[in-house]
């Protein structure tokens, strides 16, 4: 009798693990498991226990649950009173020096708990299973070697001593698929927790015998895996193991730090930033690399910077989860300062408004102690909050420091203000994990993107093309507000699966939203929702009363005033809108000071991020787009002009991995932001997007910003000849010349030799012409002035879906086709091999691959215009699918009308044909007894693969 291909493939791994410095053993139950354990760990500690010694060693290995082991592994020194009295101290791992361990593998060792069960590989470490493989033939589901291990840690991981509940990781493969997962004892583990290892650029490692034994399963590797990016979440009570991408991003941090010992001042290339897509675990990683930063001796302070006071109190309850009292976050100013001065305090946490006061003014001699020791910054979000003063100051200040960024959505060339890029800032990117890639992964979901239309010309009207239409006018009348809250109230249910998830709504500004709120509410106390709105936005310190624009705005003009008795201004609203909440939900918020609205955020985060998310919707400006996470929200509304990194960053808050039922991130856009979220998708789905602009040496911007000057001068000699200016025409000269000068201003500021006296104009003096600008420049925006023409009466306020796409990797595919179709013919190769690596990145598209690459191949040079790749494709793809049709029926001798007829069977009742039926396809001799089940699985085989290739998901028209 033949062997079975599993035990095949188990025989080719232990002859490879053997290859990579296993030592194979024997082992047949958990009797000899003792005896070699024992025998381990006296080698690996270099003494020899007596058997009632050996016992009080068990006795400790015994104790608690996985989670608790996991610790005990982990223990620098385990103690127990030898026969005569001394002291022995001893531990299980080696966990500083992961390579100095002993290393075996055994397989089939059985172990007989509720049911007897037999295991397939195992790695010993030091005696004990750290390692267990489950192996499952080719061409079964991994997921039953998955279910397998789970059935194990119910029936049998725990019995006896307890030995199999010290495994680390879990290796599952049916040979060409394989993947691995930290212990979850015997907690609730879902499949969504397993990963496929990679190398550094992303590309999946999937064969176990070919690249995954010889990369992951190498001693000193997983060794590593096991004592450095194993977390230990203290909330949970379960183990985390990095993903392959979190694990490269540290690394790379690590060598950079461990590279620049010395160091000789401020120098931007020894730093770097991670580019990882939002959503995919970023705080993670960045704890881990804090950890490990924090554990080099020569490193005083790992401080993680983050740019809003939320996200302090968000990133410290992270921390703390993944390792109880690690991180040690500042309450204010003075209290940063005593953590920067105190040697115990390793790893802080800080916004930038409170670190930028530790080093300025009076603070200045607090830090002296401080200000040349060895640090490494790690910046969240460094896409967005260091590019001002902030930043140079900091690297001004600090003599001895390296930093590092985080970021999902980088500023490259093409977003920037071309000023500054995160490289230009930050260095170079060390690790790049885009879009793409963690929808591949399913690490993140896709995106299926609505976009509503909100108005339309009155059939009587002949055409709307004026040369100054009131866009705003349009935008921010109240009927169309009105319009798309009705539109909310109707389909939000369907939207949150009756509610299973909430949405969040993000609207143009604060004045959109304390309107867009009144309207709600004003619906809600009619009876005609139910909807549970929370909003929350900042207002001014000084503000006295809200503009007269915005009530005169507001659908309600009259009401605040009548219920009121006057003009409330943001603060009294905001505090009403919180009164509202605590009605709600049983609350007792109040803003009445800075730590109240924090309190007050934090209910308001809270709701929407609890499995029950108590809010339906969300209601925001800016807060709550960047930063914030819950897996329980899968809508945006967006009635708001975003773009490139804002953009992408509003999208993700949707896109968060839950359970089977939440399958994609809902978008529903009541403007045509179809444009921009192309060229979004499409740049930060590209690796190669270029991250760097060329910056000029400081004197050529010196030369530029005087000539500027001179320029200025020739509209205006003096600050008081702006009041001179009369014409809107001469107000705007002025408006450009001093805008450009600004911009100069903000590139020149971030060089260290900046300097007034190099300039042409004083500091004062610019400072004047400043004030002057910024009282014109609103009073001449084009938006506002009085020659606009108003359409209001001209259009409907209707709501129409106009268009919907699902942001998957196929829609990304294209949309890469066609912006980089627009380049010139020498990039063809490397326009290809993008394409062809995007390929990777769905599921999808596996079995789509060879041939959609022969179709760029044969066509991405030939058809010049984008809107022709869609028919050109569908043409080439019918071909190719009835050449295939044509090869299976004559090299199958099969009846071409049946088996048409079969197809279309299968697709309408969604289920494979029956052997039976597929052996009637045949035409002439039917096959002997003993042929037909051989040659019915291998046409049904062909068969399925037709229609998973060139039917399954061929939706091609985004």
């Amino acid at each position: 009798m033949s062997k079975q291909s599993e035990q095949i493939l188990e025989e080719q791994l232990l002859i490879q693990l053997q290859k990579l410095g296993y030592k194979s053993i024997t082992i047949a139950d958990e009797k000899a498991l003792l005896v070699n354990l024992k025998s381990q760990l006296e080698k690996h500690n270099h003494i020899k226990f007596s058997d009632s010694e050996f016992e009080k060693v068990l006795n400790i290995l015994n104790k608690g649950s996985v989670f608790e082991k996991a610790k005990i592994l982990r223990e620098k020194k385990h103690h127990i009173i030898r026969d005569n009295g001394d002291n022995l101290y001893f531990e299980l791992l080696n966990v500083e020096h992961w390579c100095q361990n002993e290393y075996q593998v055994t397989n089939q060792i059985s172990q007989e708990g509720k049911y007897l069960n037999r295991y397939d590989v195992t790695l010993l470490i030091n005696g004990l299973p750290l390692v267990q493989i489950e192996l499952k033939r080719r061409g079964l589901e991994m997921k039953e070697a998955f279910n397998q291990i789970n059935r194990y840690q119910k029936h049998s991981f725990g019995a006896g001593k307890g030995l199999f509940h010290f495994v680390q990781l879990f290796i599952i493969s049916n040979g060409v698929n394989t993947k691995y997962f930290s212990n979850f004892g015997t907690n609730k583990q879902q499949y969504l927790q397993t990963f496929h290892w990679t190398d550094e650029q992303n590309n999946p490692m999937n064969n176990i015998l070919n690249g995954f034994t010889d990369t992951f399963l190498e001693p000193c590797h997983v060794s590593k895996m096991i004592c450095k990016y194993i977390v230990l979440n203290e909330t949970d009570k379960c183990l985390m193991v990095l993903r392959p991408y979190q694990y490269y991003a540290v690394e790379s941090i690590i060598k950079k730090v461990t590279e620049n010992e010395i160091l000789n001042g401020y120098n931007v290339e020894k730093n770097g930033y991670i580019w990882h897509t939002t959503g995919s675990g970023k705080t993670l990683t960045s704890f881990k690399a804090s950890q490990i930063l924090s554990k080099i001796p020569a490193i005083k302070k790992v401080v993680f910077v983050v740019d809003r006071k939320d996200l302090d109190y968000q990133t410290n309850q992270e921390y703390d989860k993944f390792s109880k009292g690690s991180v040690s976050s500042a309450t204010n100013t003075d209290d940063l300062i005593r953590k920067f001065n105190d040697p115990n305090v390793r790893i802080i946490v800080t916004t930038i408004q409170k670190l930028n006061n530790a080093i300025s003014g009076r603070n200045l001699l607090k830090m002296k102690s401080i200000q040349d020791e060895r640090m490494v910054f790690i910046f969240d979000e460094c896409h967005r909050s260091q590019f001002g003063d902030t930043h140079k100051n900091i690297v001004a200040y600090f003599t001895n420091i390296q930093l590092f960024g985080f970021t999902g959505t980088p500023i490259l060339e093409k977003n920037s203000d071309g000023m500054n890029t995160t490289a230009s800032l930050f260095g170079k990117c060390l690790h790049k994990y885009v879009i793409t890639d963690a929808i591949r992964d399913e690490n993140v979901l896709k995106f299926s993107v609505e976009y509503i239309q909100t108005f339309k010309k009155k059939e009587n009207i002949i055409d709307l093309k004026v040369e100054q239409i009131n866009e705003s006018e349009v935008f921010e009348a109240p009927e169309r507000k009105e319009a798309i809250v009705d539109y909310i109230i109707q389909y939000h249910d369907q939207k949150t699966q009756n509610r299973k998830f909430c949405a969040m709504m993000c609207v143009h500004n604060i004045d959109a939203v304390i309107q867009y709120y009144e309207i709600f509410k004003r619906k809600r106390l009619k009876g005609e929702h139910n909807l549970k709105i929370a909003t929350i936005f900042s207002f001014a310190q000084n503000e006295d009363e809200m503009e007269e624009q915005v009530i005169s705005q507001l659908n309600i003009a009259a009401e605040p005033q009548a219920e009121y008795g006057y003009t409330p201004h943001r603060r009294e609203l905001l505090e009403i809108y919180v009164q509202d909440f605590n009605e709600m939900f049983g609350e007792a918020q109040n803003i009445q000071d800075n730590e109240g609205f924090y309190k007050y955020y934090n209910a308001v985060a809270k709701k929407s991020k609890h499995p029950k998310h108590e809010t339906d919707i969300l209601l925001v400006a800016n807060m709550f787009l960047t930063g914030y996470d819950s897996k329980n929200l899968n809508t945006l509304y967006v009635d708001k002009n975003l773009q490139y990194h804002g953009l992408i960053q509003a999208f993700s808050r949707t896109n968060r991995i839950l359970d089977k039922n939440k399958t994609q991130g809902n978008i529903v856009c009541f403007r045509n932001l179809k444009d921009k979220t192309d060229e979004a998708i499409a740049l930060f789905s590209n690796k190669e997007a270029i991250d760097e602009i060329i910056v000029e040496p400081y004197e050529t911007y010196v030369e530029k910003f005087n000539e500027a000057t001179q320029k200025l001068l020739g509209i205006v000699p003096t600050v008081d000849a702006v009041d001179g200016l009369y014409s809107e025409e001469d107000k705007l000269q002025f408006i450009l010349a001093f805008r450009a000068l600004m911009r100069l201003h903000k590139k020149m500021s971030h060089y260290t030799e900046f300097t007034w006296e190099d300039l042409q104009i004083e500091e004062q003096l610019f400072a004047d012409y400043t004030s002057k600008y910024l009282d014109l420049k609103d009073e001449i925006n084009p938006d506002n002035s009085p020659e606009k023409t108003s359409i209001l009466n001209d259009i409907d306020f209707e709501l129409e879906l106009i268009r919907r796409d699902t942001i998957n990797v196929t829609y990304i595919i294209q949309l890469l086709i066609k912006f980089k179709s627009k380049q010139s013919t020498k990039d063809k190769g490397n326009i290809e091999n993008e394409i062809f690596n995007l390929l990777n990145t769905e599921a999808t598209l596996r079995s789509k691959r060879e041939l959609i690459e022969k179709f760029i191949s044969e066509n991405l040079g030939v058809i010049s215009d984008p809107d022709d790749i869609s028919p050109a494709f569908d043409q080439f793809w019918s071909e190719e699918q009835q050449k295939e049709f044509t090869k299976i029926i004559q090299e199958e001798n099969l009846s071409t009308e049946k088996t048409e007829k079969l197809i279309e069977d299968y697709l309408f009742a969604e289920r494979e044909p029956l052997r039976d039926e597929v052996l009637e396809l045949i035409e002439g001799e039917k096959p002997s007894l003993l042929q037909r089940k051989k040659l019915g699985d291998r046409i049904l085989k062909r068969i399925r693969g037709f229609v998973e290739t060139f039917i399954n998901g061929m939706n091609t028209n985004p």
